[in-house]
């Protein structure tokens, strides 16, 4: 609820306000909507199965609760990115910014990160649901991960999909050192400003993508890459929820404590 009530206060709030039609405030309702997407595609499905005392979920709904999540939270991630970037511009080169993030620019890149998520959910999709489960059909987990589905697959063929999730690390990692490059430069660029005022409006700009992202990414890796001696159903449930559901609920709020513009338009539009 705190999610889809924090959510939609930003879109409603950007959409609204015409003042936020900026390209970071672009972004933000972008992310916004994405962790909408991201948090309805698996708490709605639980909430019902331990309202009704049950676990399932027909096959094709498996198959589409996978592609939804594996869409959105690699969409989100590419827009992470492009965030980044648009701190990277905003600090570092403000003279061009203008030039560099026009409107049409901010669409295509946004639609580049949306756009990114849809080949890399099929993929994972196709080759998740081509295996032979042969270990049950009960899945550990309050959605369908794909972690979990490889546990109940007997053939060797969950070969290709581990082959998959270690291309996707690596993209992953390529975009995750994007993002840190950006904010050493950023840093430098900060720490360069003479007045503590202007250090300070740079900082809360930038800082609290740079939480999200945090959130974002160390949630992710710690639930596919903890060591196996450490691995626990209830432990899997608890990571699981922690990337899956924690941050759309906590990113409205990261953004909202640290941006004065955000709250104004927030009290305006209340």
């Amino acid at each position: 609820l705190a999610a889809l009530l924090g959510n939609g206060l930003i879109i409603t709030t950007v959409a609204c306000d015409h003042c936020l039609h900026t390209p970071m405030y672009f972004f933000l309702l972008s992310l916004a909507l994405l962790n909408l997407g991201s948090i309805s595609t698996t708490l709605p499905n639980a909430m019902g199965n331990s309202l009704w005392d049950t676990r399932a979920i027909s096959y094709m709904g498996c198959a589409a609760q996978l592609f939804l999540l594996a869409f959105f939270i690699s969409a989100e991630f590419c827009l992470l990115t492009v965030m980044a970037y648009d701190c990277f511009v905003a600090i570092c080169h403000p003279l061009h910014y203008g030039t560099l993030l026009g409107s049409r620019a901010c669409v295509h890149m946004a639609a580049a990160a949306w756009g990114s998520g849809f080949p890399h959910a099929v993929l994972h999709t196709a080759n998740t649901f081509s295996l032979l489960l042969c270990k049950g059909n009960a899945v550990a987990q309050f959605f369908c991960e794909i972690l979990q589905i490889l546990k109940l697959s007997c053939s060797d063929s969950y070969l290709r999909e581990v082959r998959l999730l270690v291309v996707s690390a690596c993209l992953v990692s390529g975009c995750f050192v994007f993002i840190v490059v950006s904010y050493v430069k950023i840093s430098r660029a900060v720490l360069r400003i003479p007045s503590v005022q202007g250090r300070y409006k740079a900082f809360s700009t930038c800082l609290p993508h740079l939480a999200v992202v945090s959130l974002f990414v160390s949630t992710v890796v710690f639930a596919h890459l903890k060591p196996s001696s450490i691995s626990s159903p209830s432990l899997d449930l608890v990571v699981s929820f922690l990337y899956s559901v924690v941050p759309p609920a906590v990113n409205p709020l990261i953004y909202s404590m640290r941006n004065q513009e955000l709250k104004d338009a927030l009290w305006k539009l209340a």
